[in-house]
């Protein structure tokens, strides 16, 4: 909170959260006064060799957020969050200016020759494009391995960094390497893009009394 008052920036904090008996994937946003905005959970939790988060983290509960802040509306998802276009509409619809995406992500342990970081920027780059707004999308870079247990093999993660902003046109305008620390920075006129999104009416347009499908997991109607 010191740092975001003393430099007047506005920081998305990741934290491990125990709440009682259970454990969250949380953030926590400091406007730049150093006022602890809120928090959100992480809702979409991923299971899988190196990423191994469904039974450690429970899923969230605080529904998706987005928070006024000195400069801008912001919504942030965590990491598999990214993966969903559900979670950047519903901030989008929430009044987000842009959203952002703190992330780790690498390799896959079971397929080393599987490199998925273009299929990770497109899907935020589509974000962007279909909700006409700005996305930053800032992930790990560097090796990490797990010890091997009984029964099983050491697993080792590299990260591969490559953070970017992407421009309400999907479009990627700053970006990052894959091996070294970076800052990477953009400007936006908030007030222009908010035409540009009235200008194109894709919110005008939307069809909510059609989505019903989105609301299980099967596709189907939760009122047939």
């Amino acid at each position: 909170r010191g740092v975001a008052a003393a430099e007047g920036v506005v920081l998305p904090v990741s934290f491990y959260e125990r709440a009682h008996n259970v454990r969250f994937n949380s953030i926590a946003v400091v406007d730049a006064d150093g006022a602890v905005l809120g928090r959100y959970r992480k809702s979409h939790i991923p299971d899988g060799p190196g990423y191994q988060e469904k039974y450690y983290f429970s899923p969230g509960d605080t529904g998706f957020c987005v928070w006024r802040t000195r400069y801008a509306a912001i919504g942030v998802g965590i990491c598999w969050d990214q993966w969903f276009p559900e979670a950047a509409r519903a901030m989008a619809l929430l009044g987000a200016d842009l959203l952002l995406y703190p992330t780790a992500i690498g390799s896959e342990p079971q397929d080393p020759s599987l490199d998925s970081r273009h299929h990770w920027r497109r899907v935020m780059q589509g974000h962007a494009a279909a909700n006409l707004m700005p996305v930053v999308a800032a992930n790990r870079w560097g090796v990490e391995t797990q010890e091997a247990g009984a029964g099983t093999s050491e697993v080792r993660t590299t990260f591969y960094g490559t953070s970017f902003i992407a421009d309400p046109h999907g479009e990627v305008v700053a970006g990052a390497g894959d091996d070294a620390d970076a800052i990477v920075a953009h400007t936006f006129d908030l007030e222009a893009l908010a035409r540009v999104r009235v200008e194109w009416g894709l919110f005008r347009d939307r069809r909510p009394d059609l989505y019903s499908p989105l609301l299980s997991l099967d596709g189907s109607s939760p009122h047939a």
